[in-house]
């Protein structure tokens, strides 16, 4: 038995059609706090410093433009 109303379910799939890139950015966010909390190795962590200090860094000088 379903606990969420048709009406509900409804609403959250006309959300997630009206913000899919949103709802696509959520997801994939909660898939990389996932990752590092749960299943990346001390390698792993040190790439994706290094990947976020490049993305930083992109990010900075875009601001300054």
């Amino acid at each position: 038995m379903r606990k969420t109303s048709e009406a509900q379910r409804n609403a959250d799939k006309r959300w997630r059609e009206k913000n899919r890139w949103y709802a696509n950015y959520l997801k994939n966010r909660t898939s990389a706090r996932s990752f590092i909390r749960n299943k990346a190795t001390l390698e792993d962590l040190e790439e994706l410093q290094n990947l976020i200090e490049e993305r930083k860094m992109t990010l900075s000088q875009r601001c300054l433009t």
